[in-house]
């Protein structure tokens, strides 16, 4: 029980945190530059026609800014939102629910939208095409269905793997966005913005510093600046430079390409205990203790990206940046 709370608890302060910084209009909002373009457009447009936003698709990796955006085309367009996750809506029932209490215009977010439950997503079709939903009553014989009518509303859904989105499902959203990885500058830019939130004072190199460690990913770049500054506030007089940056990320283990302890043990496992691979996903997870999935979808996508990694048929192979990377030769 004890523990439990503990997490609840961490769990509400990550929460409160993340809010803290997360911008609540377009123009806080940094990078995705395409995106928020063509989000800004079909926002003035729905507005100045007087109708409610075309439904929208975010896709991409997690912590780039899909929930982000989803609050802020909430502010845009002057509209409630409305956020549940793709497992939790388990039956038809959960989403009738959750439609009915709409008003006109108000914004129904989904995260994780490719875990919703088959049934309810057939029922989504007509909710986001017609907005009705068809209710059935009683069973056998005596069976009736019971269409009912909804407010027009905006569906925003959210993945990081649309290749599980059912095609029907995919081709109702009229808006579809994949969010890409973040360069070093982008991401030192939202650090310092971050910072600025926190009161808390951080020199240019020691925002790059944080960036470059961050996987292009600003979820991480927060995190790790909160880990920075208590660092900087114990032992460096609050002030973030970028000797007291790398310093407190060495402290953590991650190193200054970004790798942090998961993956040089991924690294290091397909190198010296596979001879570079090809090494099968299930062989690498049991070898470093975790569940296939969390390696394929939490550590691979970076290590691909940089060049660490090779997905072939056969398996997975390590490339001679990562032999370099671990001082090791072929």
């Amino acid at each position: 029980m004890g523990n439990e709370r503990t997490s609840e608890a961490l769990n509400r302060r990550n929460s409160t945190f993340d809010n803290r910084l997360r911008p609540v209009e377009f123009s806080e909002f940094v990078g995705q530059q395409k995106i928020r373009d063509r989000l800004m457009l079909a926002v003035q447009a729905a507005k100045e026609r007087g109708e409610t936003l075309d439904h929208v698709l975010f896709s991409g990796p997690p912590g780039l800014g899909k929930t982000t955006l989803s609050y802020i085309l909430g502010e845009a367009m002057g509209v409630r939102v409305k956020t549940t996750s793709g497992p939790v809506l388990t039956k038809p029932a959960d989403l009738a629910g959750l439609l009915t209490s709409l008003e006109a215009g108000d914004i129904v977010f989904i995260d994780e939208i490719h875990r919703m439950a088959k049934t309810v997503e057939e029922y989504l079709y007509s909710a986001m095409e017609d907005f009705a939903i068809d209710i059935m009553i009683d069973q056998g014989p005596n069976a009736r269905s019971v269409r009912l009518e909804l407010p027009r509303f905006t569906l925003v859904g959210a993945t990081t793997r649309i290749g599980l989105i059912a095609a029907p499902l995919r081709a109702r959203f009229g808006l579809v966005n994949r969010l890409d990885y973040y360069e070093p500058a982008k991401l030192a830019e939202i650090v310092e913005r971050s910072a600025a939130k926190l009161g808390v004072e951080i020199e240019p190199e020691g925002a790059l510093e944080i960036a470059r460690r961050a996987r292009g990913t600003p979820r991480i770049a927060n995190n790790l600046l909160r880990r920075v500054r208590d660092y900087a506030q114990v032992k460096a007089n609050n002030r973030i430079t970028g000797e007291v940056a790398k310093d407190s990320l060495e402290l953590l283990e991650i190193d200054p390409h970004g790798l942090d302890e998961m993956d040089v043990k991924i690294l290091e496992t397909i190198c010296m205990k596979f001879g570079g691979g090809p090494v099968g996903l299930s062989t690498i997870a049991v070898s470093v203790g975790e569940e296939p999935d969390t390696v394929e979808e939490a550590y691979e996508p970076f290590l691909i990206m940089e060049g660490y990694l090779d997905r072939t048929p056969k398996g997975r192979v390590a490339t001679d940046l990562a032999f370099s990377r671990l001082g090791l030769s072929r």
